[in-house]
């Protein structure tokens, strides 16, 4: 499936959908491109796939801004792996972590490693 709007803004399409393989173009994964892409891969302001490029990018991995998703990399980064400057998950690496394992110089969480850290115990 693939979809591109004609309204462009900054020189991409204002919506750009591609899904699953493409015979025609021989292309095994949909790469989406525009400022909301929807895709296998997504690359965009708000990006939505499996891997997700972008200022607000959602998917398995997704690295960006404010990433969140599996394996999320960013600035503020929500994810099962979550590494960033604020990093929330349950493998958490950053400045500000919190997660089951957070690691970074301010930590809080299961088992917390930093500089100031917080491991909760019961």
């Amino acid at each position: 499936m693939r979809y591109s709007s004609e309204t462009k803004l900054f020189g991409l399409p204002l919506v750009s959908v591609a899904l699953g393989p493409d015979f025609e173009r021989k292309e095994m994964r949909g790469v989406a491109r525009g400022i909301v892409a929807i895709g296998d891969v997504a690359l965009g302001g708000l990006a939505i796939g499996g891997v997700a490029l972008g200022a607000v990018p959602l998917g398995g991995v997704a690295v960006g801004g404010l990433a969140i998703g599996g394996c999320a990399i960013g600035l503020i980064a929500l994810g099962g792996l979550a590494i960033g400057g604020i990093a929330l998950g349950g493998l958490a690496i950053g400045i500000h972590a919190t997660g089951g394992l957070a690691i970074g110089v301010y930590a809080k969480g299961g088992a917390a490693l930093g500089l100031s850290s917080t491991t909760r115990v019961r």
